[in-house]
């Protein structure tokens, strides 16, 4: 009998046994289902969007993405993403500062206006991120390469509102890459900072500012000054915080700006006068120090200038216009 009772116990065991590794085997084989299911949805994902050389269709989730312009590597940060190359990635610092250094696993795949086809073809991309002013005469080397996007920030359509088009391009590559709920968090961040540097410019007392801004530096020797309109993005942000632009042009700027000499601010002695700078290309403390032109302007005597910094980008995407906002209003405020 004790016999009989050992058999069955053991019998027992191993059916338990028996079932508990079933159990494991099912639990790792509905995972390795769960995973390929996730990177065949990926595989067979499409989206299709329009770029500046029409309707196209891109396969997949990109993940290795090579950017060829300043604006589109910020983007691609904006989503939580990083580039795997960027054109110009030596300067990137200079101008724009967004807080997310780049890793140093991001390549330089030459310069924004000369990319380096074999530098981006060994990084093995699976998108090129391009703009058409710039990339469309090497655009059938690109696409030998990877699918191709080119997008047109300075066509005439997209100049009529710069910010909108920013906005917009954003979007479209927040499509692509799958990242369209982070956009639109992004994009709420973004106004709602605009809210809160509009609050700080009414709380000092200077709501609605009326200004000019420029960026201004040296081009062959002679102070150039770009005078920013209100179809730029720059404007655009400025304005959204109860500013007011007291520069106009008489024709549609398609890169936001009218270039222009000194002479031409005498228009606006009224203004409290906006300018970004690099430090060591200062023309306001170099070239125009002790100008007629310039020192007798009535908002230099009434000291209504305000430096911006050089990284002041103002070509970027949703990260650069909020960083472009607090700079604004730390000039305004004559705070850093």
């Amino acid at each position: 009998m004790k016999k009989f009772w050992l058999f069955a116990l053991m019998l027992g065991l191993v059916v338990l046994a028996a079932c508990g590794g079933g159990s494991e085997e099912g639990s790792e084989s509905e995972g390795t289902e769960n995973q390929e299911e996730e990177t065949t949805e990926e595989e067979t994902r499409s989206v299709t969007i329009e770029d500046a050389n029409g309707e196209q269709t891109i396969e997949g989730t990109p993940k290795k993405v090579v950017v060829l312009e300043w604006t589109y590597a910020e983007n691609l940060q904006a989503l939580g993403m990083e580039p795997v190359g960027v054109a110009g990635l030596e300067h990137y610092g200079d101008w724009v500062n967004v807080g997310i250094p780049f890793s140093e696993e991001v390549e330089d795949v030459g310069t924004r206006q000369e990319p380096n086809l074999e530098a981006i073809s060994r990084l093995n991309p699976d998108l090129i991120i391009g703009v058409d002013f710039r990339h469309n005469a090497i655009k059938e080397d690109l696409e030998s390469i990877a699918p191709t996007v080119m997008f047109a920030p300075y066509s005439e359509e997209a100049a009529q509102d710069q910010f909108q088009n920013m906005k917009d391009e954003f979007n479209t590559m927040a499509k692509i890459v799958d990242k369209e709920d982070k956009a639109e968090q992004v994009l709420s961040d973004m106004e709602n900072t605009f809210q809160e540097q509009q609050a700080r410019l009414e709380e000092a007392g200077k709501e609605g500012m009326n200004y000019v801004i420029t960026q201004a530096f040296t081009m062959q020797d002679t102070p150039t000054l770009r005078l920013f309109t209100d179809n730029s993005m720059v404007a655009q942000i400025m304005n959204s915080m109860g500013m007011k632009n007291d520069y106009e042009s008489e024709k549609l700027e398609v890169y936001g700006y009218t270039e222009t000499t000194v002479e031409a601010l005498q228009n606006y002695q009224d203004s409290n006068f906006f300018y970004i700078v690099q430090e060591e290309d200062n023309i306001f403390e170099n070239q125009l120090a002790g100008n007629p032109v310039w020192e007798n302007l009535a908002f230099v005597k009434e000291d209504r200038t305000y430096q911006m910094p050089g990284d002041a980008w103002t070509f970027g995407g949703p990260l650069s216009a909020e960083v472009l906002a607090e700079q604004v209003v730390n000039a305004a405020l004559e705070e850093k």
